[in-house]
């Protein structure tokens, strides 16, 4: 029996702005993304929530962030986490040097990530799964702790974003990183029981891409059987993205191709089951 092609076209970043948000919204609107990822801790948080409660049909999940901002937890509690200067997340290079030198705190870890997840739920934000802002939750010691956080929360799905690098060697950076990802990934959950997660994963390939509408209809043309989660960032880039994020043009790129009626009408044809992670099984 062949397996149906099911798809998640899930949108990071929600809650970062006011413009990104807005865009993730017209996007589920059109049909087309079924699930995001909830940034807590970042400017546009309460926008967010209200979009999500006039949406029920989107999916939310947490898009736990340990690089950006501040720790919704006292800054005192995460040391390990935190630039002790400012109170705040040290950027992604830095948190990587301290993991790899073991100076991160699995307990401190766990202990962000579920304060992350307790403030969704406090605003009335069901979560649906977990993925990591700027894939961090793979690194090892952060994995385990954020899988723990997250079966102590009763959230059993979570992405494994392990792509083929060869999707990827147009950007020979991002194919390196998806390289050292995949090593991560690798080392973090060896011999460990996995969550939930999708059977493939699609997205740092098409992030960024000029053209953006022809590579992701060729990737939905592409789908293999079993359940696919496709990452995509769709946005407007308001002004408010400056000092959190580098990527704002390519955001209204995806969204345009993410609301065109090509990509609306490929999505139409019958042949792939749109659905998001509340109705997501490992073995559909």
């Amino acid at each position: 029996m062949i397996r149906k092609r099911r798809l998640v076209i899930n949108a990071d970043d929600f809650g970062l702005s006011a413009g990104v948000n807005r865009g993730i919204l017209e996007a589920h609107a059109a049909g087309t993304v079924s699930s995001t990822s909830l940034l807590v801790n970042a400017p546009g948080f309460q926008d967010a929530v209200r979009g999500a409660h006039a949406a029920p049909a989107l999916g939310v999940g947490l898009h736990v962030n340990l690089t950006m901002g501040a720790p919704v937890s006292p800054a005192t509690a995460v040391p390990s986490l935190c630039d002790a200067r400012t109170g705040r997340f040290c950027p992604l290079s830095r948190l990587i040097a301290r993991v790899l030198v073991g100076r991160v705190d699995g307990a401190e870890v766990a202990l962000e990530c579920a304060a992350q997840i307790e403030r969704a739920r406090g605003a009335g934000v069901g979560l649906t799964h977990l993925d990591g802002h700027q894939h961090t939750h793979v690194l090892p010691g952060i994995w385990g702790p954020v899988v723990e956080a997250a079966k102590q929360a009763g959230i059993d799905v979570m992405r494994l974003g392990v792509e083929p690098a060869v999707g990827i060697a147009w950007r020979p950076l991002a194919a390196v990183g998806q390289l050292l990802l995949t090593a991560s990934w690798r080392r973090a959950t060896s011999g460990a029981a996995l969550p939930r997660h999708a059977d493939h994963f699609r997205g740092f390939a098409l992030t960024g891409r000029r053209d953006f509408l022809e590579r992701l209809l060729a990737v939905l043309d592409r789908l293999e059987p079993g359940v696919t989660e496709l990452m995509v960032h769709p946005g407007y880039a308001d002004a408010s993205l400056g000092g959190w994020v580098s990527y704002g043009a390519g955001r209204e790129r995806e969204l345009e191709a993410l609301t065109s009626p090509a990509v609306r009408s490929r999505l139409g044809r019958g042949d792939i089951e749109l659905i998001g992670f509340g109705a997501f099984s490992s073995s559909a």
